[in-house]
């Protein structure tokens, strides 16, 4: 890892009406649209769809990095996240992110074990520790049967 701080630039463009271009270097433009919630057609990602995107791969990305200082052996982690955005204070911002896990370790690995990676994972996670909402971790963890 490089030594923080660390500056992250990404630039967006649109007209008056459609999709909106985001872009950032060395990475494939996306587009972006207001969500069917707001009126936006619903078809491309959103700012709060992005949002959610950033927690649910922080999340993996930081559950890899436990999972290998605790030399903890593991298949496959699936993560869904969801995002509650309310009207709080006079402020529309998410409110509570719950981010649902489902972890496939190799046999012999205890579920102790998993939990604890993961719960440590969700603590870590950089970009939902950047948020205001409340966090929640939902985790299933199945042991592989031997082959």
């Amino acid at each position: 890892m490089q030594p923080l701080p660390h500056l992250y630039i990404v630039s967006a463009r649109g007209e008056t009406a459609g999709a909106l271009q985001v872009a950032a270097d060395g990475v494939p433009e996306i587009e972006s649209a207001a969500p069917a919630e707001f009126g936006g057609p619903g078809d491309r990602w959103s700012p709060e769809s992005l949002l959610c995107a950033a927690v649910a791969s922080c999340f993996i990305l930081t559950f890899r990095a436990v999972a290998r200082a605790s030399k903890l052996e593991w298949r496959h982690l699936s993560c869904t996240v969801e995002g509650v955005l309310e009207r709080t204070q006079g402020v529309t911002r998410f409110t509570r992110i719950v981010t649902k896990a489902v972890l496939t370790a190799e046999p012999g690995t205890t579920e102790d074990a998993c939990r604890r990676a993961l719960d440590k994972a969700e603590e870590a996670c950089l970009i939902a520790n950047s948020l205001l909402s409340t966090r929640e971790l939902q985790a299933e963890v199945r042991v592989a049967e031997v082959a």
